[in-house]
């Protein structure tokens, strides 16, 4: 397999993500894959940062869409989700042509486990495979204190190899075409051990909820992250006693829950891989739970037949 794409035809690569147009991530995948001299790079993103979004779509109302300024790129902002960045740079409405390969990110924190279900970034890709393009999503393990902006340019650096190799895949006609890629570098992607095939893990941060007495009170949670529906403890209140006036709450982190299964996408990115989960749109149910309702269901139909009589 070859491992660099010829420069006399240069492939198309469409660059989204779902922190905004002018987050650092995607502004340093662009930086990096421009310097590369081998794509031509468009750009469709949110004009705005359209976080935990997951899959949403815009269907009622219009989304506006502006001309962008990013050096060596065709780029637009639009105002509506990853999905709708997606959808509209591939329709041909914007750029001449659809795009080789498209590309979520970089994402300013981890992609694992069940947070893939909440991420926009996953979902700029998955619209892509929806609509039968190669596509992937790119995410780095920021972390507060430790990481810096420089980081996203060397995840980008990490990631041309593997960039390179599916676009060459794809010239050759032998990309496969029922998987997308969802790509997450380790914190300290200086020192990254290299590429590691993985599987989408089960972990999950849990969440709770805080009252608040304004928008602005409490810490940005992180994007792909959901709550933990727990009791509520001495700030407990019941209908009787809520107070009239409109009540303001904000998520907080109060715990995770780990999935330490070998071969999983959190723990090998904990590990210090550049962990590569190929994904499907279809979640299926686990076997036990098939063939415990392959049980239950002929008994619902008795119990409701003779219900009915």
């Amino acid at each position: 397999m070859e491992c660099t794409v010829g420069t006399g035809d240069r492939p198309a690569i469409m660059v989204t993500n779902d922190d905004g147009i002018d987050a650092p991530g995607l502004l340093a995948l662009v930086r990096v894959l421009v310097s590369a001299n081998r794509f031509v790079v468009r750009v469709c993103a949110p004009d705005s940062e359209k976080s935990a979004v997951s899959h949403s779509i815009t269907w009622i109302s219009a989304i506006s869409v502006k001309r962008a300024d990013i050096n060596g790129a065709t780029a637009f902002a639009v105002s509506g989700t990853p999905a709708d960045c997606t959808s509209l740079g591939i329709s041909g409405s914007l750029f001449p042509s659809m795009p080789d390969l498209v590309i979520s990110g970089i994402n300013k924190g981890r992609n694992c486990g069940y947070h893939i279900v909440y991420s926009g970034t996953v979902a700029g890709a998955r619209e892509a495979f929806l609509q039968g393009l190669p596509s992937l999503s790119l995410s780095y393990d920021w972390v507060g204190g430790t990481s810096n902006i420089d980081d996203f340019t060397l995840a980008a650096e990490a990631c041309l190899p593997i960039i390179n190799a599916i676009l060459a895949e794809i010239k050759n006609k032998s990309y496969p075409q029922k998987c997308f890629l969802n790509v997450d570098l380790p914190t300290n992607v200086a020192n990254h051990k290299g590429y590691k095939l993985t599987r989408q893990g089960k972990s999950i941060g849990k969440m709770g909820w805080q009252q608040v007495t304004s928008d602005a009170q409490g810490g940005q949670m992180l994007s792909t992250m959901t709550m933990e529906t727990n009791s509520l403890t001495s700030t407990e209140m019941d209908a009787s006693t809520v107070p009239p006036q409109n009540l303001l709450f904000k998520r907080e982190v109060i715990g995770a829950i780990v999935d330490d299964d070998d071969n999983t996408d959190y723990r090998s990115l904990r590990e210090g891989y550049i962990t590569v989960t190929p994904l499907g749109v279809l979640s299926h149910a686990e076997i036990d739970c098939q063939a415990y309702f392959k049980e239950l269901l002929p008994g619902v139909t008795e119990c409701f037949s003779s219900s009915a009589l």
